[in-house]
């Protein structure tokens, strides 16, 4: 059984003292592909070693993470368009609208996410959309670009039902992660409404940690509960959840 983790910041300082006991774990459980977002600059070398060190299993993504975009954001997306005309990447990621800690940089951020979704479309590449407090904001951005060139994965998905639907409209997977697991995440009463084509599997770790670890440092590992839930959700069994998001994965990502 091969399990894909759509989304995971292996790299975080929260790994530091244990992150190849981490990794081996998850990947004892059966967790052998790791997709890797990026958060900004400071943590490139750090993706880029996460990677030299786990060839097989770690696929990076760049981009700008939107709590990150701040005064210098026009320097982060050169660094960005540097790095990818150095070497391939998976995605665009992670990128979109965050307004539940900042709102005064909403201008910029949505200037941040359309140049991003742009690089995507050039390099005919996913893209990966944080969207926390901001669903209205990120379907606005996302109608501006949609088409056949836009795709990729809305990360870590806490909407309703209807927000799904629209999201899937626009191409976009449902990432789903330990929020599921949560008696108010809300999210695990009508995704049995959503055809498993339409999802993939992720942790965010080192956050979000799903029941029973919540409230713990996530890892990848945990991605088993997040799987089994939506084996009762869906009724079907595990082994088959891993394989139809497994495949998803690699519809999205191309390998």
């Amino acid at each position: 059984m091969i399990i894909t983790d759509t989304h995971t910041h292996l790299y975080s300082e929260a790994f530091d003292d244990d992150r190849h006991e981490v990794i081996k774990q998850a990947i004892d459980q059966g967790v052998s592909r790791f997709f890797v977002p990026a958060i900004d600059s400071t943590y490139t070398a750090a993706m880029l070693q996460l990677e030299k060190d786990y060839p097989k299993h770690v696929f990076l993504m760049m981009g700008l993470h939107p709590t990150h975009v701040k005064e210098n954001y026009l320097d982060e997306l050169k660094h960005i368009e540097n790095l990818f005309l150095e070497r391939p990447f998976y995605g665009v990621g992670e990128i979109g609208i965050d307004l539940y800690w900042d709102k005064s940089t909403l201008e910029i951020q949505i200037k941040a996410f359309k140049h991003q979704i742009k690089l995507a479309k050039k390099y005919k590449l996913p893209i990966v959309i944080h969207c926390r407090s901001a669903f209205n904001e990120v379907f606005e951005v996302l109608e501006s670009e949609k088409g056949p060139d836009l795709f990729g994965i809305f990360h870590c998905f806490t909407g309703t039902l209807e927000q799904a639907e629209q999201a899937i409209t626009y191409n976009m997977k449902l990432g789903i992660g330990g929020v599921v697991t949560f008696k108010n995440g809300r999210i695990d009463q009508f995704l049995n409404k959503i055809a498993m084509k339409h999802i993939v599997l992720e942790t965010d770790a080192p956050y979000l940690a799903p029941v029973p670890f919540r409230g713990k440092r996530n890892e990848s590992g945990y991605i088993i509960k997040v799987l089994e839930k939506l084996s009762n959700i869906h009724n079907l069994p595990v082994e088959r959840i891993a394989e139809i998001t497994t495949q998803n994965s690699k519809d999205i990502f191309k390998v």
